[in-house]
C-alpha cells in the first residue's frame, strides 16, 4: 500500500511539474463564427474564423535562433543619409542578436555582392565592420539581390531556425526581373523552403506592388518608410517579430460540415477543394494572433437543431519543443426563428474582423480604380467604405473600425497629383497590414 501511494505521489508530482510547461508551449486555436445562432429554415451566408495565437516565450534565452540575410539596395539613389541610416539600422539590429544566430549581408545595385557570407555571430564587431563597407552607386538588381540573400540563408537553413530575408530598397527594380508577378512568384517559391521576406520600402520611388507581393507571397512583413530617420525604429519593430517566432510550417485544414459550402477566403491565399479549405502560414509570433476568415453558405435548418459547421486541424513545427504538434477543434451553429435572437447572439469580435477584411477588399478595388484614372470612382468607393466602417464602429463600439474609417476618409482626400504617390504606398501598406494581421 505504501509503495502504491509513493508511486502515485511521484507520478502526480511529475504531472504537476510538467503540465504547466507543456500547456505554455502550445499555440491556441480558436474556431468561432460571426453568427453562432442562425435564422431557421433559410439558406444563408455567414463567416467562420480560425484564429491561431502564439504562446508566450518564457525568457529571452528561450527564443528560436535566427538565420538572417540583410539584402540592402546600394543603388545611386541610396547615397547620402539613406545609406548611412541603413548602416546604422542594420548594426542596431545585429546588436540584438547573440552567438546562436547567423547573419549574412548582401548589397546590390546593377550587380550583387556578398559583403558578409552567412556566418555565426561570434564577433559582432566584425559584422558591423562589414556593414560599414556598404556604399551607394549604380542601378537596382532587386530580384538578383533577393535570390543571393536566399542562397546565403540556404547555407545554414534549418527547420529549427527562423529563416528571414530583410530587404531594403528605395527604388524601382530596373535590372533583371522587375514585375510584381515575377517577385511574387519568387516569394511563393521561397515560402516553400521555409524562407520569408520582409520588404522595407524607403521613400516615394520604389514599386509598392512589387514589394508587397514579395512580402505577402512569402508571409513576411511589408513597411512603407517615408523618412530615412525612421529606419532604426522600423528595423527594431521587424526584429521584435523575428525574435518572437514560436511556430513555423503552420498547415491549417478546415473540413466543412455536411451541406456547408465554402464561398471564399478573405484576403488570404488558400486552396479550396470541395468542402475542404487548406491554408499555410510560414510563421506565428509569440502572443500574436493570425486568422483566416471564410465566407460559408449554410443550408436551411429547422429551429432548435444544431449543425456542425467545421472541423479544424492544425499542424505546426513548435520552435520551443522542436516537435511537430497538432491542435484541433470543431464549431457548430444553432438555429432560431427569431431575428432578434440571432442578432443578440452575434459574435462581435469576429464580426469586427469580418468588417475589417471586407473593407480591405473594397480598399483594394479603390486602388485599382485610381490606377485606371477613375479618381471620382475611387473617391466614392473610399468614402462609402468609410461610412461602412463608421457605422459598424459605432454599432460594435470598435476603435479598430474607427481607425480604419479615418484611414479610408483620409485616403479619399489624397488621390490627386503629388499626393497620390505616397497615398498609394500607404494604401498598399495598410492593405497588407490587415490581410496578414501584421503586428505593427
Amino acid at each position: 500500500m505504501f509503495r502504491f501511494v509513493s508511486v502515485l505521489c511521484v507520478g502526480l508530482a511529475l504531472a504537476f511539474l510538467l503540465a504547466p510547461a507543456v500547456a505554455a508551449k502550445q499555440i491556441t486555436l480558436d474556431v468561432s463564427m460571426a453568427n453562432p445562432t442562425l435564422l431557421a429554415d433559410k439558406k444563408q451566408k455567414t463567416y467562420l474564423k480560425v484564429g491561431l495565437t502564439g504562446f508566450k516565450i518564457s525568457s529571452k534565452g528561450k527564443r528560436a535562433p535566427v538565420n538572417i540575410a540583410f539584402v540592402i539596395d546600394k543603388s545611386g539613389s541610396m547615397s547620402g543619409q539613406k545609406i548611412a541610416k541603413a548602416r546604422e539600422a542594420a548594426k542596431f539590429a545585429v546588436r540584438r542578436l547573440d552567438r546562436k544566430d547567423i547573419v549574412s549581408l548582401v548589397a546590390y545595385d546593377s550587380t550583387v555582392r556578398v559583403l558578409l557570407p552567412a556566418t555565426r555571430l561570434n564577433d559582432k564587431d566584425a559584422v558591423c565592420r562589414a556593414i560599414d563597407r556598404l556604399g551607394a552607386g549604380g542601378s537596382t538588381a532587386l530580384f538578383a539581390g533577393v535570390s543571393k540573400g536566399a542562397a546565403e540563408l540556404r547555407k545554414f537553413k534549418h527547420k529549427d531556425y527562423v529563416n528571414r530575408i530583410i530587404l531594403l530598397s528605395d527604388g524601382l527594380a530596373n535590372v533583371g526581373p522587375s514585375s510584381p508577378s515575377a517577385l511574387g512568384e519568387l516569394g511563393g517559391s521561397l515560402i516553400k523552403e521555409g524562407i520569408s521576406v520582409s520588404t522595407l520600402g524607403l521613400g516615394s520611388d520604389y514599386n509598392e506592388d512589387l514589394m508587397s507581393q514579395l512580402a505577402s507571397r512569402s508571409d513576411g512583413n511589408h513597411i512603407f518608410i517615408e523618412r530615412a530617420d525612421d529606419l532604426a525604429r522600423i528595423f527594431n519593430f521587424e526584429f521584435d517579430d523575428v525574435l518572437s517566432v514560436v511556430a513555423q510550417e503552420v498547415a491549417i485544414e478546415i473540413k466543412l460540415g455536411q451541406g456547408v459550402r465554402p464561398i471564399r477566403v478573405l484576403n488570404r491565399e488558400a486552396e479550396i477543394n470541395g468542402n475542404k479549405v487548406i491554408v499555410k502560414l510560414n510563421q506565428l509570433y509569440a502572443e500574436q494572433e493570425k486568422y483566416i476568415l471564410i465566407e460559408v453558405e449554410v443550408p436551411a435548418t429547422k429551429a432548435g437543431r444544431s449543425r456542425k459547421i467545421a472541423e479544424v486541424d492544425v499542424s505546426y513545427s513548435n520552435m520551443a519543443t522542436k516537435t511537430t504538434d497538432r491542435v484541433a477543434s470543431t464549431v457548430s451553429a444553432t438555429f432560431d426563428k427569431s431575428e432578434k435572437t440571432v442578432e443578440a447572439k452575434t459574435n462581435k469580435a469576429v464580426t469586427v474582423e469580418c468588417v475589417i477584411q471586407i473593407a480591405n477588399g473594397q480598399n483594394k478595388l479603390a486602388t485599382v480604380l485610381r490606377d485606371k484614372g477613375d479618381i471620382d470612382g475611387a473617391r466614392k468607393l473610399l468614402l462609402d467604405n468609410a461610412k461602412f466602417l463608421e457605422y459598424n464602429g459605432t454599432k460594435f463600439d470598435s476603435e479598430k473600425l474607427r481607425i480604419r474609417y479615418r484611414w479610408n476618409h483620409d485616403q479619399a482626400e489624397n488621390l490627386d497629383g503629388e499626393k497620390w504617390n505616397n497615398s498609394r504606398k500607404l494604401m498598399r501598406r495598410y492593405q497588407h497590414f490587415d490581410a496578414t494581421q501584421q503586428s505593427f
